[in-house]
């Protein structure tokens, strides 16, 4: 199967976004967060307005994933923030998932880092998401810290902040998770 990650560059890709956003969210986190977080979230964070916004705002870059047969098996977003990229979103389709699609695109993204010079990749998990967390960790990530947000309407975040260092000598855990703060 052939995995191609393609840019969302337009609004018709931005609402398919939005379409695989809300389909994955509400099937993934339900057993994580309460359905009205969820929506809550959905709306700020992933409807078609706030990609738009994030986009041309914020600089964020999109891309779906998709096989050979055209479906849309996911998604993600990146935003450069100085010397780290931010892996803001990575989401796959449940029926997706295992599937090799998690890792095309980190090896999409650690080539978009390692092109454009970013030293650390970084990305927020909530801390009940023990899948994501070690599908992570498999993929070399390392947990830096603890973040709670409040992210309005009465709702936390309450997540951890995992690092892949791009430099070879940074790789070790530790190392890794003190350079990213500025300890090493």
């Amino acid at each position: 199967m052939k995995i191609k990650i393609i840019p969302v560059e337009n609004q018709e890709l931005i609402l398919l976004t939005e379409k695989i956003a809300f389909e994955i969210w509400r099937e993934h986190y339900a057993s994580i967060i309460t359905s009205e977080q969820i929506e809550y979230m959905l709306e700020k964070f992933q409807s078609a307005e706030a990609i738009a916004g994030q986009m041309s705002e914020n600089g964020y870059k999109y891309f779906l994933v998709n096989d050979n047969s055209g479906g849309v098996n996911g998604y993600f977003a990146v935003s450069g923030q100085e010397e780290n990229l931010f892996l803001s979103k990575l989401y796959i389709h449940k029926n997706s998932r295992g599937k090799g699609f998690g890792k095309a695109s980190l090896s999409f993204i650690k080539d978009f880092a390692k092109k454009n010079n970013y030293k650390y990749i970084w990305l927020t998990v909530n801390k009940n998401n023990l899948n994501s967390i070690e599908a992570y960790k498999k993929m070399g990530f390392v947990i830096d810290c603890e973040i709670k947000q409040d992210i309005g309407n009465g709702f936390i975040m309450d997540d951890y902040k995992m690092v892949l260092a791009m430099a070879p000598q940074a790789s070790s855990s530790a190392r890794a998770a003190q350079k990213f703060r500025g300890e090493g």
